[in-house]
């Protein structure tokens, strides 16, 4: 009776960098200063209510959304996969096994490389990479990506590639030293 496999468990949960953050979070500050300040100042009550009005709106704009966005973005590396879950109205769900064997590739533009984040490309052989964008510390998700992939090496698809690349090479004819069938002058 074959071993029970061990149990999945979560290595690391990440979300974008924060920094992200910071200009919403300056534009929420300001608009809290300029609500405050001519508030109390305006003649009419009706300028103060269209003042609140245009404060809340700017606070949803400039600070609820893009920090409603932020906290719709997470990726959960566990022991045999990578989830990727973002949306805000509409959620999407992406799963990568580490089993089936991907390459990985970490891009990092100035301003990421003073806060030692990064991009994190992971290129599955499909259409498009899977991206996990402004990912903090992005050199050690991406060695800690290698390392569960490793682990996770399907045993049978690891001796057919040990097979194949032990396997001596072919030339065009059969064993009787005939052309193959497939072969043609």
């Amino acid at each position: 009776m074959p071993a029970a496999a061990s149990p999945e468990t979560v290595v690391v949960r990440l979300r974008p960098a924060a920094r992200a953050l910071v200009l919403p979070t300056a534009a929420l500050l300001a608009d809290i200063a300029a609500v405050s300040y001519f508030a109390g100042s305006l003649p009419e009550t009706w300028m103060t209510w269209a003042l609140l009005g245009a404060g809340a709106l700017v606070l949803l704009l400039l600070f609820l959304l893009p920090l409603t966005r932020w906290l719709s973005q997470n990726y959960t590396i566990t022991t045999r996969r990578i989830i990727i879950r973002s949306g805000l109205l509409v959620r999407s769900r992406q799963e990568l096994l580490h089993s089936r064997g991907y390459d990985v590739t970490v891009r990092r533009s100035g301003l990421q490389l003073l806060f030692r984040s990064g991009d994190v490309l992971i290129n599955t052989g499909l259409e498009h990479p899977v991206l996990l964008r402004d990912v903090p510390r992005a050199d050690l998700v991406q060695s800690a990506l290698h390392e569960l992939m490793e682990a996770a090496v399907n045993p049978i698809g690891a001796r057919r590639q040990w097979e194949q690349s032990h396997r001596p090479p072919s030339d065009e004819t059969g064993e009787t030293g005939e052309p193959s069938a497939g072969w043609a002058p």
